[in-house]
């Protein structure tokens, strides 16, 4: 293949994040039940604690099977209601205990080590960056506490605009917010189903499956952006 079939595409002007295992890691499920545990101390076996781990550490994998029109993402209370009829209809725990792990459960999430060094990169080569998220949490006070909000130019959160992904309505907001054309733009998620809605619109997308460390790849998202020379 000749040089010049690389150079006929158009470099990458935005990109569109999603957040949830994108940008921001949930935290671990041991993590998130010593917690609860502290506002609800909640007698829990060894095996029923082990149990109940595995089910939060994979929760809303979950969600996409009972919810999967993600009806959960359109309102805070609709999320909330969506999260305890999963864990009533899984480990079945005490009331109590769910109310603490929902309570919690945004205290626990954190960006990956490699999110702010990827938004800086981004930023002093003049790309810009769209959030784009099925959230039915406030996920804002996330992204100020996380330090993120000073380096994106444009949010779009479902809750607010009324579309889920992989609606492609959502993706041509995102492209709305940050001014580009679908074919000047890069979208990053985790979800295959959920981040590929803009493959519709001719946006280039990179799915990067959730890890498990404290760093998820994201410097590949500055190489497939960084302008040829």
């Amino acid at each position: 293949m000749s040089r010049a079939a690389h150079t006929c595409v158009p470099p990458i002007r935005g990109v569109i994040f999603d957040i949830h295992s994108t940008l921001i890691d949930q935290g671990s499920a041991s993590d998130w039940l010593d917690a609860a545990l502290i506002r609800s101390p909640t007698p829990l076996s060894v095996h029923e604690r082990a149990a109940l781990e595995s089910f939060l550490d994979l929760i809303w994998e979950g969600a996409r099977i009972s919810d999967p029109e993600s009806t959960r993402d359109l309102s805070f209370a609709a999320h909330e209601r969506v999260f305890h009829e999963l864990l009533a209809a899984g480990p079945g725990i005490d009331p109590s205990l769910s109310a603490a792990l929902y309570e919690v459960m945004l205290d626990m999430w954190h960006a990956y080590e490699d999110t702010i060094p990827t938004l800086e990169a981004l930023q002093e080569i003049g790309v810009t960056v769209c959030l784009l998220s099925n959230a039915g949490v406030p996920i804002r006070t996330v992204l100020d506490r996380e330090g993120l909000t000073p380096l994106i130019n444009g949010v779009v959160l479902s809750y607010e605009v009324g579309l889920v992904k992989p609606d492609i309505r959502i993706f041509q907001a995102a492209l709305d917010a940050i001014a580009c054309t679908a074919n000047e733009a890069l979208m990053v998620g985790d979800s295959g189903r959920d981040d590929s809605g803009g493959t519709a619109l001719g946006i280039r997308t990179l799915i990067l499956p959730r890890t498990s460390g404290p760093v998820h790849g994201l410097g590949a998202v500055v190489s497939l952006a960084r302008p040829c020379h």
